[in-house]
């Protein structure tokens, strides 16, 4: 582009040169007005090009008024000198006006960088500003489990005593009902449950003091069906008063998945009372369980409800974060540490058919049961 500039200046100087050299010289208005058209160029080429666009086609404009200066060279000192002054004055236009040109170039690379260096320090302001509030979000965190740990390991210790005497009523009221009496499965859900809670009391306890308890010997597996049966049975009462139904697997998939009954026990269930609380009365609740591409294992948790905003599908799982007026906001949170500590994930979905969807994917596994990759480090 600037060639093609600067060659179009280089034809207007030519062009002028050549009406200097074919005009009369006895018309002096058409030179006098090809004088003054001479100085557009040099200010052009010096506007655009600097010093060295303003001096050169000044010079090259007295290169071409040289023929025209050479017909008064017979009218005597004065007439001569006076187109002479004309090349002078090129030259002095030329260089002024690239000087002045230089300069505000100058000036607009200065400023040019100035903005740069604003903007990377407006960026970088920024980056640390976004750093300094997700250092002070994760200390509020830290702080807020600090203090919910001293409130655990205290509830614990005043749980301990009173849930020891309901495992011994517990023991006395199974004694008192033999195995075909229609009563006895709810006797075994207490007896089960109470026995969960006074392992997660001793657990806290452990955690509390720094150093988490040490499993003595494997969980005792169990088919996921069996499993998602007894959430079921827990899950009752609250189904009746709702008139909502949990559908349970259909497929042979559940009973060949073995899993950890009370840590599955605990995930199932916090996400069917989720479903629960989403749905209206007369809801559903599915549960769903098939072989993943993998090799691994997909555990669906459904409901009819009105499904989870795109915008809280991940906040749902923080700490402390809750949509219901009555809730902890630490449910999903837990069972999210509980299925990533199997090498699994739990996330949020949309159901095709509208409400919600919690997916849990867990590795490849095989006929003796899930294949565990670390404790869970939460606290329940």
């Amino acid at each position: 582009m600037r060639k093609f500039l600067f060659t179009g200046l280089l034809a207007a100087v030519v062009a002028i040169g050549l009406l200097h050299l074919f005009t009369p010289g006895d018309l002096i208005y058409y030179h006098n007005t090809y004088r003054r058209l001479s100085f557009f160029p040099i200010v052009l080429g010096g506007l655009w090009f600097g010093v060295p666009g303003g001096l050169g086609l000044a010079v090259l404009t007295s290169i071409a008024f040289i023929p025209h200066v050479l017909l008064y060279a017979c009218r005597g000192p004065q007439a001569y000198l006076s187109e002479m002054t004309e090349i002078v004055l090129y030259l002095a236009a030329g260089l002024l006006v690239g000087v002045i040109s230089g300069r505000q170039t100058r000036l607009r690379e200065r400023y040019r960088q100035l903005s740069e260096k604003l903007q990377a320090s407006y960026a970088r302001l920024q980056k640390e500003t976004a750093q300094l509030i997700e250092a002070e979000t994760r200390l509020a965190a830290a702080q807020k489990f600090s203090a919910l740990g001293r409130l655990s390991a205290s509830l614990a210790h005043e749980i301990k005593n009173p849930l020891a005497s309901i495992k011994g009523t517990a023991e006395i009221l199974r004694d008192e009902f033999p195995g075909d009496h229609p009563k006895r499965e709810f006797v075994d859900i207490l007896f089960k449950e109470t026995g969960r809670l006074h392992d997660t009391v001793e657990e806290i306890l452990h955690y509390s003091k720094g150093h988490p308890q040490a499993r003595a010997e494997a969980e005792a597996l169990e088919p996921l069906a069996v499993v998602a049966r007894h959430v079921a049975a827990l899950l009752e009462r609250q189904l009746q008063e709702k008139q909502a139904r949990f559908i349970l697997p259909e497929n042979g998939e559940a009973q060949h998945l073995l899993v950890e009954s009370a840590k599955f026990s605990q995930v199932l269930l916090n996400l069917g009372l989720n479903g629960l609380d989403a749905v209206l009365p007369g809801g559903h609740i599915w549960l769903m369980v098939e072989s993943s591409a993998d090799g691994g294992w997909r555990i669906s948790v459904c409901d009819d409800g009105p499904g989870v905003p795109e915008a809280e599908k991940e906040r749902i799982f923080e700490p402390f974060y809750s949509g219901k007026s009555d809730g902890t906001g630490l449910g999903l949170l837990i069972s999210r540490k509980i299925v990533e500590s199997y090498g699994g994930s739990l996330r949020a979905m949309d159901r095709p058919g509208g409400g919600a969807c919690f997916e849990i994917l867990l590795p490849l596994k095989n006929d003796t049961g899930l294949v565990r990759q670390g404790e869970a480090e939460a606290i329940r």
